[in-house]
């Protein structure tokens, strides 16, 4: 079964593939950059080519995170190398629980 490829699905695809990504360092030091202001924005933009959109978006994203951390929010996203280890350590508790469990219940029928 063949999917139908239109145009538009092409040119979607071709962006999505293509879309330099940022990871939030990146995002950091263009946002710091910026207001520093020995640039104009549009010439960061222009120089980096990054929408100036995306740019101001990323600027109000970090101005609102140091809104919040100095408001004394200390709740943040796990990232998710610790996701990872949390799931991991959850899993050896399980088995230690359940290992436990099983010892327990041979002591009670002997």
């Amino acid at each position: 079964m063949k999917k139908k490829t239109t145009i538009g699905g092409v040119v979607r695809d071709i962006k999505r593939h293509t879309t330099k990504r940022y990871n939030a360092e990146e995002k950091i030091c263009k946002v710091l950059e910026g207001l520093k202001g020995e640039t104009s924005i549009i010439e960061l933009c222009r120089r980096d080519g990054i929408n100036p959109n995306v740019y101001y978006k990323w600027s109000k994203d970090f101005l609102e995170a140091g809104k919040r951390r100095l408001n004394g929010d200390i709740l943040r996203e796990a990232t998710s190398s610790e996701v990872g280890d949390l799931k991991k350590e959850n899993v050896q508790l399980k088995e230690l629980v359940a290992e436990l469990s099983l010892k327990n219940r041979v002591r009670k029928k002997a």
